[in-house]
């Protein structure tokens, strides 16, 4: 391998440059907002971390090399002082043998104490505590600025932190354990309790100088030595000090070049997104119409003298107007002084703005007389939830300085149960849709190929013959893909539910992804039904029931599922494999505040195996949303194979973010380190949780305010 050497001369100047930058910000008041991300994606300056955290929410992509080592980082700060992250590295090619190792691994790093004018942050860290192991290590850091542009840190590390100067870990005054850190299995997906804090402990430290509001220089004493990769594929190093420079451009993209150890140079890409900030500003939607005085309203069918026309006529064209809205109109009545309506909102990510929307058009169509507006969503046939305003406010509110707020005190948001199915919209039912797209599916970390792909073209069709009642489908033609050019054989000891995936690619060339009948009920108040039946999902055909309890002001909703599952055949069309399994849950769902919610699965898997699911998901009021989730079932870790348990990250961005105008339609990725068969579970269309929940009450009072927008 080339190295490169830089003269003694230039890391003198270096040296020197850093330390001019105490004068330099002593004169300078601007405090740097940007958190410096390090090599392993996290809060730091090369390699060793710093007491910092991103901004509350943010989720960071990195990517940084170092000779041969290849890191790909996503870290996200979960709360204002837990950041988290998971990161993918290629550690370089072995010695002598054209061959990449690669290596997942999942990072925590908690700010303990936030910096004052005395005291700096202190933060407390877990590196690779649930992967191989390989960066394994702990970390205590302090970190303060003693001008607004310069900032000290020193730590003391553990594990890998401790490859450099050790001394006896002063831990071992509480415990003669803390003296010696056990060897580690280095099978992905254990967490090395018995490890953390504890063998011989270091130093390390550095410096960081703003220089601008973009440009930012760091210098660090690394303990790390590097000594496993030092055996197998880079040289060994020259120095412990790391010296580099980035700067920040306006676009959000952080670029830093560094030089490492004495002997090469490394660079980092960064980029940090802001989910509570949308990169396309909202509001570019069409203005909401303007209330019409009611006088201007009743004008607009003088000529109608008999009452019937009149109904029929003010139906007609308010759906003509909730349709150029967004809405569809599918149910329609009028009671005395109230105007009763059924919609299915098909562009409003907010409901709330549905509701509004939905008013807004009421006001301007129908006749004056009628004083109280309900409105109710349906989804999947169903009867969710009821909005109901009353004329007066309003007309009252549409100019008032906070007229969304005294508009939500003054709306009578209720259960639908009672409403029953859409009626009095003719043409409603049935309907077919259908619809043409590409589509793009992913395989990650093979080892032999991290990233695989497949791109084609899909068909969706459907057809409702009456509410509630669904026949659909969905046909894939690919027209490249490089998943079945895997050659990699399941070793399961398990029944094959997952890991098969390359024979699906491999034996597949038209593919049904799903094809079923699904059928969507209100058995009682707060109560919802769903049956499907079919080919549930491109692995697994079989027959689906659910039922879900949720309150309309709930934090708490319960669901149960049972399904009868067998396995298709790898052409994914019309025919079965041996392998057959009951399945099924009872879940618990639960909003635990301030964005984040909670799920809990627990019941039978694919595979037989009996467990729980537990999932973490943070939503931001636009609806991006990232979480996470791990499977622990009574597989033992050796029957599961790599990985041990079944984890995973996900991601979830509304169109609505990137476009900045309203779409119910979003994209989403979930990354799972390695795909086994333990753990595995039905992947079904629609459950109800998801249907539901966008229509319960605490959803619409969220997002109230865009009600008048």
């Amino acid at each position: 391998m080339i190295g490169v050497k830089l003269p003694e001369m230039w890391v003198r100047a270096t040296t020197r440059i850093l330390g001019v930058a105490a004068l330099l910000s002593a004169l300078s008041t601007a405090q740097a907002k940007a958190e410096q991300l390090s090599f392993f994606g996290t809060p730091g300056l090369v390699d060793m971390p710093t007491a910092g955290a991103l901004g509350d929410g943010n989720l960071a992509l990195t990517t940084a090399n170092y000779g041969p080592i290849w890191r790909n980082t996503v870290a996200f700060q979960i709360t204002p002082r837990i950041t988290g992250a998971f990161r993918y590295s290629a550690q370089g090619y072995v010695f002598n043998r054209n061959t990449l190792f690669y290596d997942r691994s999942f990072d925590l790093h908690f700010l303990l104490r936030e910096e004052s004018d005395v005291w700096p942050a202190i933060a407390l860290g877990l590196r690779d505590f649930g992967g191989t192991g390989i960066y394994s290590g702990e970390y205590i850091v302090a970190s303060k600025y003693v001008t607004p542009r310069l900032q000290f840190t020193g730590g003391l590390g553990w594990g890998r932190f401790a490859g450099r100067g050790g001394f006896a870990n002063p831990l071992g005054v509480l415990d003669d354990r803390f003296e010696t850190r056990p060897n580690r299995d280095t099978r992905t997906g254990e967490f090395g309790f018995d490890q953390w804090f504890r063998g011989d402990a270091a130093l390390f430290g550095g410096i960081k100088w703003h220089a601008t509001d973009r440009l930012t220089f760091v210098a660090e004493y690394s303990s790390d030595t590097y000594r496993r990769e030092s055996r197998i594929s880079i040289d060994p190093q020259s120095s412990p000090y790391n010296f580099g420079v980035s700067y920040k451009f306006r676009n959000g993209l952080d670029f830093g070049a560094y030089y490492l150890y004495g002997n090469e140079v490394g660079f980092r890409f960064s980029y940090v997104i802001d989910p509570a900030n949308p990169r396309a500003p909202g509001g570019q939607e069409t203005a909401p119409p303007a209330l019409l005085p009611r006088s201007s309203v009743a004008a607009q069918s003088w000529n109608l003298a008999d009452p019937a026309k009149r109904v029929a006529s003010s139906r007609d064209t308010l759906q003509a107007r909730l349709s150029e809205q967004g809405l569809r109109l599918v149910g329609y009545r009028l009671e005395g002084g109230a105007a009763k309506v059924q919609i299915e909102n098909q562009r409003f990510d907010a409901t709330a703005q549905a509701a509004g929307r939905t008013a807004r058009v009421m006001a301007n169509t129908l006749a004056p007389g009628i004083e109280r507006f309900e409105v109710t969503f349906v989804e999947g046939g169903m009867a969710q939830t009821t909005v109901a305003v009353n004329r007066t406010d309003l007309e009252e509110l549409e100019n008032h300085l906070e007229g969304e707020w005294h508009s939500l005190a003054r709306a009578d948001i209720s259960d639908a149960f009672g409403v029953g199915k859409p009626a009095g919209v003719a043409g409603t039912y049935p309907r077919f849709s259908w619809g043409i797209s590409p589509y793009t599916a992913f395989s990650l970390f093979d080892p032999d190929e991290p990233l695989r792909y497949e791109l084609g073209i899909q068909l969706n069709a459907a057809w409702e013959p009456r509410p509630g009642l669904i026949f659909s489908g969905q046909l894939r033609k690919p027209f490249t893909s490089t998943i079945d050019d895997a050659t990699r054989k399941s070793d399961s000891v398990l029944p094959h539910v997952r890991s098969d995936t390359v024979l699906y690619a491999q034996q597949s060339d038209l593919q049904i992804s799903h094809l079923t009948a699904e059928y969507f009920f209100r058995p009682r108040e707060d109560m919802f039904g769903r049956l499907t039946f079919g080919y549930l999902e491109p692995m697994f055909g079989g027959v689906s029931a659910e039922l879900l309890w949720y309150p309309l002001n709930s934090r708490l909703a319960l669901g149960a599922e049972l399904n009868y599952a067998v396995q298709r055949d790898f052409d994914q069309l019309f025919g079965f494999q041996d392998y057959d399994v009951v399945t099924g849950h009872v879940s618990a769902y639960y909003d635990l505040g301030r964005g984040f919610h909670g799920q809990l699965d627990v019941g039978r898997y694919l595979a037989g195996d009996w467990g729980a699911t537990i999932t973490i998901d943070r939503r931001f009021k636009n609806g991006f949303k990232v979480g996470a989730f791990a499977t622990f079932t009574d597989v033992s870790y050796d029957d599961f194979g790599e990985g041990s348990f079944d984890k995973g990250l996900f991601v979830e961005v509304p169109m609505s973010w990137i476009l900045g105008q309203p779409n119910r339609s979003s994209i989403g990725q979930t990354i799972r380190p390695i795909v086994r068969d333990g753990g595995a579970r039905l992947s079904v269309r629609n459950r109800l949780y998801g249907v539901v929940e966008p229509y319960r009450g605490r959803e619409i009072a969220d997002s109230w305010g865009k009600y008048l927008r």
